[in-house]
């Protein structure tokens, strides 16, 4: 299935159902790994305002939400690798246990940049969860990096939240760039 977001051609990579179906074995991890606990989930905005969503409907644990606004594409389709922190956090994060949402991790560096802003606040742990993860264009390892919903090649991708120009984001499934 193909589709066009702006001037660029898309086809599907990731179907819904699988994205679902993922998305419930990493919030069944999540309950696991932190039964007894209350961890705030903060979502990186844009993108992953979707997963987040399907992700704590699927938790069994109680939970708060929060969310952060980083940048580092702005509109085309590769890191600019120049990180724009447009809003911060805004609850006290000091002793409890994050869980840092991304829609997607390429280089690391804008998740290295976060984990190390917020590190200095004495959260009690930082654990990161990816829908999407391109080993191959990894630049900064990220120790915190515990869940990951699906490796894909170094492509570039749009669809359940990802965008490109802010278009595609409402794209039922990961759709990657073809031509």
């Amino acid at each position: 299935m193909k589709t066009r977001v702006a001037d660029l051609d898309f086809e599907l990579l990731i179907p819904y159902e699988q994205l679902e179906k993922r998305i419930r074995e990493i919030a069944k991890q999540i309950g696991e790994d932190f039964e007894g606990r209350s961890p705030i989930i903060a979502g990186i905005l844009t993108g992953s305002f979707l997963f987040v969503a399907d992700l704590v409907k699927n938790l069994d644990i109680p939970v708060e939400v929060t969310f952060t606004k980083l940048a580092s594409y702005f509109g085309g389709t590769a890191s600019t690798r120049k990180i724009r922190d447009d809003f911060d956090l805004t609850i006290d994060i000091k002793g409890r246990h994050l869980i840092l949402v991304e829609d997607i991790v390429d280089t690391g560096n804008t998740l290295h940049y976060l984990v190390d802003k917020l590190r200095v606040r004495e959260p009690a742990t930082i654990t990161v969860c990816t829908l999407l993860l391109k080993p191959n264009a990894i630049e900064v390892s990220i120790e915190e990096l515990k869940y990951v919903g699906f490796e894909i090649d170094n492509q570039f991708v749009v669809g359940y939240g990802l965008d490109y120009r802010e278009q595609g984001r409402s794209l039922m499934g990961i759709y990657q760039r073809v031509g």
